[in-house]
């Protein structure tokens, strides 16, 4: 359970958010059709609590994944425990930053929980959004402190540069696709 966890969680409710999204929107668009039926009010401000909170959710997702837009042309030409220095400090600073934006996530969360605004359409409570806001920062604080602790564990490893790790992940999916089709 705790590897699935560990694995799939942020994954999953991505996966929900974006079947949510197209449901609703598609039922947007085939009752706009119908003359009979009024259209939904609630259908696009729902689309967008649900596009933010997949936003907030994919954070902690892309730091566990190590899919953090960085750029690693220079790291990639550095000695091996350089680089390995480099991606430890990366990886302290975001979690630094992760967890101060957590931290004023959470005041913002205590404010808007007492003010007890709602959204203009669902009447949404509003401090749902900014509870998602706070779990996706400190969620991705946690996965820099598990990508810290899984990078010191492995620090004696040789690490691939981006242009190997493209080519072994592109060898991966042949090969997924290769036993797909036999699967067929």
């Amino acid at each position: 359970m705790l590897k699935w966890f560990d694995e799939h969680f942020e994954e999953f409710l991505m996966i929900v958010f974006l079947i949510l999204i197209s449901c609703v929107m598609m039922l947007q668009v085939i009752v706009r059709k119908i003359p009979s039926i009024p259209s939904l009010t609630w259908a696009e401000e729902f689309s967008r609590f649900m596009w933010i909170m997949s936003v907030f959710v994919s954070l902690p997702y892309t730091i566990r994944k190590s899919n953090m837009l960085r750029v690693n042309v220079i790291i990639d030409m550095l000695p091996q425990m350089l680089r390995k220095v480099i991606n430890l400090a990366v990886d302290i600073i975001v979690g630094l930053s992760m967890a101060l934006l957590a931290y004023h996530s959470r005041a913002s969360l205590m404010r808007t929980l007492e003010s007890g605004e709602t959204s203009a359409a669902m009447q949404w409570p509003i401090w749902i959004l900014y509870a998602f806001v706070f779990a996706g920062f400190a969620l991705a604080t946690l996965r820099s402190i598990q990508m810290v602790i899984i990078h010191l564990q492995h620090l004696e490893d040789r690490e691939m540069t981006t242009l190997e790790q493209t080519i072994a992940d592109a060898a991966a999916e042949a090969e997924a696709a290769k036993k797909a089709e036999g699967a067929n």
